[in-house]
């Protein structure tokens, strides 16, 4: 039979993970966040049976890219300090100057991922340059419209006008291909 003090002392003491100070020498821990993690403990699989679930998804992907049921293919491309989710036949329009002449076919190599239908290739942080290949063609070198930039303070006799126009590049996605087997 328990006594009216050690009762006492786990009614108070119910959420603490020491029931009692004379129980434990550390005295009170309290059950927070700190003390136990909020998220379930997760269970890493063994080695050999996740080469074993790699071998099979690569596996899967090959015989899509052989067999061409993949559906039509997109890609996440990095160019002129933006990224761009493209897919064929897709314009960007750049925001600056680009030294190649209007017509000219250029590749774009930092691709960061490729898409389907059913799978997706990430590069960390880039997919190598032979196992993906994105083309385009600059279609349209131009200028953008004007922007007026007014300054003006009244009665100084202050007036400043300043127009800003930067130059363009239009560009048209032609291919995306991946390579005919990944290892």
């Amino acid at each position: 039979m328990m006594s009216h003090s050690s009762l006492k002392c786990m009614a108070l003491l119910e959420g603490y993970v020491g029931a009692c100070p004379q129980d434990d020498a550390k005295g009170y821990v309290p059950k927070t966040s700190l003390s136990s993690p909020p998220w379930p403990e997760t269970v890493l699989p063994e080695p050999a049976e996740e080469t074993r679930h790699h071998a099979e998804v690569v596996g899967k992907v090959n015989e899509l890219i052989a067999t061409g049921q993949y559906g039509r293919l997109f890609a996440v491309v990095h160019f002129a300090s933006h990224q761009w989710k493209v897919t064929s036949e897709d314009l960007i329009l750049i925001e600056n100057e680009l030294d190649v002449a209007c017509g000219e076919r250029i590749r774009l190599e930092k691709v960061l991922l490729v898409g389907a239908d059913n799978f997706t290739l990430l590069g960390k942080p880039l997919l190598g340059k032979d196992l993906v290949r994105v083309e385009a063609t600059v279609i349209e070198k131009t200028e953008s419209w004007p922007k007026i930039n007014m300054k003006f303070k009244k009665r100084k006799n202050y007036k400043k006008k300043k127009i800003i126009v930067s130059p363009q590049t239009v560009l048209r996605i032609n291919t995306i291909e991946i390579a005919p087997s990944l290892c």
